[in-house]
Parts: structure tokens; sequence; C-alpha cells
């Protein structure tokens, strides 16, 4: 995808944080971006701010990634929207941390059904529209999807198994002419769990580096393909 010019992209989770700065950096391309977010006022709060600042065009739409006929209406209204879909990116995602002892089954079942099988939900949905465009498929794990953590148990459990799951999707899916990618940063200055960003987080990985690196996977030579992108702060604080 040399020229990015009128493409469309479906973020889920793209209200803030990660999401919301690969939509600024794909409008800026000048792509048609739909966000998604379980709260429908923040996803068209989040479109609006988008439409007044750059020259693609954003739509809201309300959907739980662990809701499989939500992700399907999220392509749908997408494809209904903007004709088509090019790029899928498997964004949504949250944490709860905690040692084996302290972490709930219901804290387990929410951070599995959000950030794995929301995936497994966003792409089984958009499959067949990625195959019609010969598009691109992106999920967001972690490096907590490789290294593993006290008091992760649930959190690594599910990006560990993001990045495999995406690395088996890419093989499945590599013969349709789609490009699978999985993007596994390090520390990242978002909202996620709480955290509001703030000057201290400027050693971070910005929101708009992720962006950044989706625009470049974007417009790789149709024959090179990284499957597995791990990315990190370049200075972080001496321990």
């Amino acid at each position: 995808m040399e020229n990015l010019q009128d493409k469309v992209a479906l973020i889920t989770g793209g209200s803030k944080g990660i999401g919301f700065g690969i939509a600024e950096s794909f409008l800026k391309q000048g792509m048609k971006v739909a966000v998604t977010s379980r709260s429908l006022t923040n996803a068209e709060d989040v479109a609006k701010e988008l439409n007044a600042k750059y020259e693609g065009k954003a739509i809201g739409i309300k959907a739980d990634v662990r809701n499989y006929i939500d992700q399907q209406e999220a392509v749908r209204k997408t494809v209904d929207t903007f004709g088509s879909l090019d790029v899928l990116i498997a964004n949504a995602g949250l944490g709860h941390f905690g040692s084996i002892e302290e972490i709930t089954d219901k804290e387990w079942k929410e951070v599995i059904d959000t950030n794995l099988t929301g995936v497994f939900y966003s792409i089984k949905s958009a499959v067949d529209e990625l195959k019609k465009s010969k598009g691109y498929f992106i999920s967001i794990s972690s490096l907590a999807g490789t290294n593993f953590f006290a008091g992760g148990s649930a959190y690594n459990a599910s990006k560990f198994g993001v990045t495999g799951f995406t690395q088996a999707v890419m093989l499945d899916l590599r013969q349709n002419g789609i490009k699978v990618s999985t993007i596994m940063p390090g520390s990242v200055a978002t909202h996620f769990n709480g955290h509001t960003p703030n000057e201290d987080d400027a050693w971070k990985i910005q929101k708009e580096d992720l962006g950044q690196l989706t625009v470049d996977l974007l417009k790789m030579p149709e024959n090179a393909l990284p499957s597995k992108v791990e990315i990190r702060p370049t200075t972080p604080p001496s321990k």
C-alpha cells in the first residue's frame, strides 16, 4: 500500500491511547477510519475531533470486542459507510494484575475475553472483506506476550495468546494476499490501567510512535512482511 489515500481502516478501542494514535496517523495519510468504543458517545466524540483536524474521514461505532455480533456489525457499518475494508487494527485491551491468589475469576475472564477472544472475533468478522481488498490485519500485543512477570498471569496469558494467535493467522491468510503482523510494544504513555499520561512519561513510547509504525508497516514493499515487531523505549530510566 504505497499510497494510503482513501484506504479504509477499522480500529478497535480507537477512542484513546494507542488506537487513537493510530487513527490520527492514518487520517494524516488521507485514509478513512472507523474507530470503535464500548461507549457510543466516546466513539462519536473522537470521530468528530479527528474530522476537525485531518484530511481523512472518521466515523465512530459502538462495539464491544467481547461480543461477536458487535464485531460483525462494526465491520458491516465500516463497509456500508466507506465501501470496503483494507486494514483491521485489533487494539482494544485492558489489564487486571495481581498474584494468582488475588486475581478473581471475573478479572481473568474479562482480560482473556477482551485481549484474546476479542482479537479472534475481530479478524473472524473481517476476514472476508480483507480477502476482497487483499488487506492488512495488525494486532497490538505487548512485550508481555513474550516476557512474563509476577502478578501478570492473566495479562501474560492474554498477550502470549495474541502473539501466537496472530502468527498462526498470518500463516492461514498469507495465500489469500492478506498481510498479518503483530506489534509488541514495551512501556507506552497511555491511559492504560487508569494511568494519566504526564511529563514523567516522556521516556516512554508515545502513541504517535506506534501510529507511525503502523503506517510504515502498511507501506512496506508488497513482497516483505515484518510479521512480528518488538518496539521498546530507546532510553528507559536506570534502575
